[in-house]
């Protein structure tokens, strides 16, 4: 059996609930010591108080803190830049063109004003370049030819520049809206592009419209000169025609002769159309009395299965058809009152 007195201490720890540490070891004494009855919480702190001046100086310590997790290591930075990143020079030996640059024409006059700018000023605002793949540090424009060739003629050895990384597809399309906002592509030159995004990517016309901000009608009206003869086209390339003119020329029985006319007599849309529908009337009644001279064909009697198709043609394509059947064969005829109709019917037909 153990006769170790208790400490003070220990006595108030027990009265109290608290853990209480004595300082020392207490020598027992043949006094029994006395506790009163209530022990004040102001003895607990004096003990404590004296326990601690007994210990040895402690320098403060910091609360734990909770160990930070693990960060994982950095990662590189991918290859494609943001979407806005900033600008840098650029060696301007180290940039070249797109050779499918929408923008074929670029105006000498226009040109050499542009570089006395940039001589006196500076460019103002970057070129878009994209890295070529083939070949490190060098970079292909994608926007801003026309500044690229300027500073080249105002004598600049950098010029600043965006990079990102771009697909085929946003090159041209970004070229295309570019050059389209600034009105820098004559009306060939931008119809070109819209059919390049067709030929070369399987974009549709209103996927077109969607990317460059246009109506699917203005895509529409815009490829439908691509139809016209080189000559006229030129004409439209230099500025000779409008736009206008050359969509008005695209009925005439005779767009060259009508297109040279216009050109030489500067006539203005609406004298060109009213030109184009006369000529195109002519051309009809001329056949239709070539017709009268023959003998007229009998009267052909439809039967209720092809006056049902011709309803569900009409109703399809919101158009009046007609179907001319003769013993298997013949013809179907859809009238039309505008060229965006004729368009819409193409695209149906073309799955467009």
């Amino acid at each position: 059996m153990n006769d170790r007195p208790r400490g003070l201490g220990r006595g108030l720890s027990a009265l109290l609930g608290e853990p209480v540490r004595t300082s020392e070891y207490q020598k027992p004494s043949t006094t029994p010591a006395w506790i009163p009855p209530k022990a004040p919480v102001a003895d607990l702190k004096v003990v404590e108080l004296a326990s601690v001046q007994h210990a040895a100086p402690q320098p403060p310590q910091p609360p734990p803190q909770a160990a930070a997790p693990a960060q994982p290591p950095a990662q590189p930075a991918p290859a494609t830049a943001s979407l806005e990143p900033s600008p840098r020079g650029v060696p301007i030996e180290l940039v070249q063109r797109n050779p499918n640059q929408p923008r074929k024409h670029f105006d000498e006059k226009e040109l050499t004003e542009l570089a006395d700018s940039i001589r006196a000023h500076g460019v103002l605002q970057p070129i878009l370049v994209r890295p070529i793949a083939t070949a490190p540090g060098r970079y292909e424009i994608v926007a801003g030819e026309r500044r690229w060739r300027a500073a080249q003629k105002a004598g600049l050895h950098t010029i600043p520049a965006v990079i990102r990384e771009l697909d085929e597809v946003e090159v041209l399309e970004i070229g295309i809206i570019e050059n389209v906002q600034r009105q820098d592509l004559n009306p060939i030159e931008e119809a070109q592009g819209y059919q390049a995004l067709i030929d070369r990517f399987a974009r549709t016309q209103q996927d077109i419209a969607d990317s460059v901000g246009k109506s699917r009608p203005h895509i529409a009206n815009m490829l439908r000169l691509l139809s016209l003869p080189s000559g006229i086209l030129d004409m439209v390339r230099d500025g000779r025609l409008s736009a206008g003119h050359a969509r008005a020329i695209l009925t005439a029985p005779d767009p060259a002769g009508l297109a040279e006319r216009a050109a030489r007599e500067a006539l203005s849309v609406r004298e060109v159309e009213r030109l184009a529908s006369a000529a195109k009337d002519a051309r009809d009644g001329a056949r239709e009395g070539a017709r009268s001279h023959h003998p007229a064909a009998p009267p052909i009697e439809k039967d209720s299965d092809t006056r049902a198709l011709e309803r569900q043609l009409s109703n399809a394509l919101g158009l009046a058809v007609t179907i001319v059947d003769r013993s298997g064969q013949g013809e179907v005829r859809i009238a039309y009152k505008t060229l965006e109709q004729l368009d819409d019917v193409a695209r149906r037909i073309g799955g467009r």
